[in-house]
């Protein structure tokens, strides 16, 4: 699949809020909500960082406060912990609606504990969704244990709810009143796919919601469903993306099949690939316009100012880094050398007092100007500052 730019934005843009909020959780873990950055420094294999924690937290000081060998979340980031928690209380309802339908996609209703762990963050959940959210529907579910282990309790769905088996691709065909079926988001010059799209379409649209045991395997109407199954999954995420792999861990619950990556390949008008930073990754194109998602959940709109927090504190840090170095290239008579933007010419220049080069505006652009934040998005999510 061809790599885009403004998807591929969209796919890798989170990928270091979810380092730093894997850091919040395990610093909120602490007595008082603090870490030695010892302890933290083994922690870092686990989540796949290399390098010194101290080096990784001072890149962002608006959300990690250091002290005395320690790390706390600052007095922003724990206004934005508590913004997330008092929201996730209010928004019980939606999880357990979210967690009937997905309950709701398998034959059995019913699914193990640790399978939903894997997507519990992908679709907002609390980390003790279980004993938080659970005991308030005893009607609707109850935990089951058949053979005693851990490994196998499981959430059993106790009453089928026709209202909620509506997919995404059925309730926007009812809002326009046409019968449903898959958007498809392809430049008009893919002539080959798009061909392949109308052959796709002419199928009668399946739900994901009915019993999939009397189709035939292999058939074009199985394919039908197990595309609209995935569809759904997504739309009930938080970001309408997933990880290939964990999907591939829900084949034998949801009937998919074993090669699941070539079902979604075949497909690019509904979904976009990305193997970025060698993780598979699923993205519903209609979920986005360029790089941003359409419908926020409300817990994206908090999250997103965790990401402008991170974006802040990068800023800053960038900053002081900036006037380090010049400072350390005046002491030593050091000419300092820019690119003209325009025609790519070198030239030097001096500093003046303030750091600035003489000559330039040295009105810093706001940290909400359009620009500058697209700018700092691109560091924050993709290279590393030198």
């Amino acid at each position: 699949m061809k790599k885009e730019s403004e998807l591929e934005s969209a796919l890798s843009r989170n990928r270091r809020w979810v380092v730093n909020n894997q850091i919040k959780n395990i610093i909120l873990r602490y007595p008082n909500s603090e870490i030695p950055i010892e302890t933290l420094q083994k922690k870092f294999k686990t989540l796949d960082l290399q390098g010194k924690a101290l080096n990784w937290l001072s890149r962002y000081p608006c959300c990690f406060q250091i002290h005395d060998n320690r790390c706390r979340l600052t007095k922003r980031m724990m206004n934005l912990v508590e913004q997330e928690h008092s929201l996730a209380d209010s928004l019980q309802p939606l999880f357990a609606r979210r967690l009937a339908k997905l309950l709701m996609l398998t034959p059995r209703n019913r699914l193990t504990v640790l399978k939903i762990n894997e997507f519990k963050r992908a679709f907002g959940f609390p980390d003790d969704y279980v004993i938080r959210i659970l005991p308030n529907y005893p009607n609707l579910f109850r935990i089951v244990n058949e053979s005693g282990r851990r490994s196998s309790m499981a959430i059993e769905l106790l009453h089928w709810d026709a209202e909620l088996a509506v997919s995404a691709v059925e309730a926007s065909a009812v809002k326009l009143g046409t019968p449903p079926r898959f958007s498809c988001s392809l430049p008009s010059s893919w002539v080959k796919s798009w061909e392949r799209f109308r052959e796709f379409d002419e199928i009668p649209y399946i739900s994901p919601y009915s019993d999939p045991r009397g189709l035939v395997e292999g058939s074009k109407e199985m394919e039908k469903r197990n595309v609209g199954l995935v569809h759904e999954l997504l739309s009930l995420t938080l970001w309408k993306k997933a990880s290939i792999v964990k999907l591939g861990h829900f084949r034998r619950e949801f009937f998919l099949p074993d090669r699941l990556n070539v079902l979604l390949l075949k497909h690019p008008g509904i979904f976009y690939v990305s193997n970025k930073y060698k993780i598979y990754t699923v993205l519903l194109r209609e979920a986005y316009v360029g790089s941003q998602l359409v419908d926020k959940d409300p817990l994206v709109v908090v999250k997103e100012k965790f990401g402008e927090l991170m974006q802040e504190g990068l800023h800053e840090y960038n900053q002081r880094r900036r006037l380090l170095n010049v400072e350390k290239r005046r002491k030593l008579g050091v000419p300092l050398i820019s690119v003209d933007g325009a025609k790519g010419r070198r030239r030097s220049h001096e500093v003046d007092d303030d750091g600035d080069s003489n000559g330039r505006d040295s009105k810093v652009v706001g940290l909400f100007d359009p620009e500058e934040r697209k700018r700092f998005y691109r560091v924050l999510f993709d290279d590393d500052v030198s």
